[in-house]
């Protein structure tokens, strides 16, 4: 089951970004495949894994905005926090009430990628450098 699929529009133009966004959207959809079969503890892993690669992502888009003094990278990086703490929540709500979480993770998780990219990351094509 895949909540996410790439399409060439999430391209920024840079290998490794582009490369890192598939990872995620493999992750997500590993993790969200596993909530109708696998235990709790799994899916809290993957949610783990998931938050470890966003932030990291996140890191290294913002070195590239900060080299190529991206005028946008404040509103960027704020973007970039918000998510990480919607994400932090997720986390929570699926560790208080794995029904509800579940429930929460499929919208959330759907949403927070492609309403970012839409929003912020496309807007990085063609201005930062490889």
């Amino acid at each position: 089951m895949s909540l996410l699929e790439w399409k060439s529009e999430y391209s920024v133009g840079i290998a490794s970004i582009d490369d890192e966004h598939r990872e995620m959207i493999e992750l997500i959809n590993s993790t969200y495949a596993k909530l109708e079969s696998d235990p709790d503890d799994q899916i809290e892993r993957g949610l783990e894994d998931i938050f470890t690669a966003i932030s990291m992502h996140f890191a290294l888009e913002e070195r590239f905005m900060l080299n190529a003094d991206y005028d946008e990278y404040d509103a960027h990086k704020a973007d970039h926090e918000e998510l990480l703490d919607q994400m932090r929540d997720l986390m929570d709500a699926y560790v208080a009430s794995p029904e509800l979480g579940a429930v929460l993770l499929e919208q959330g998780l759907s949403d927070w990628f492609s309403v970012h990219f839409a929003s912020f990351d496309a807007r990085l094509h063609g201005k930062l450098d490889a």
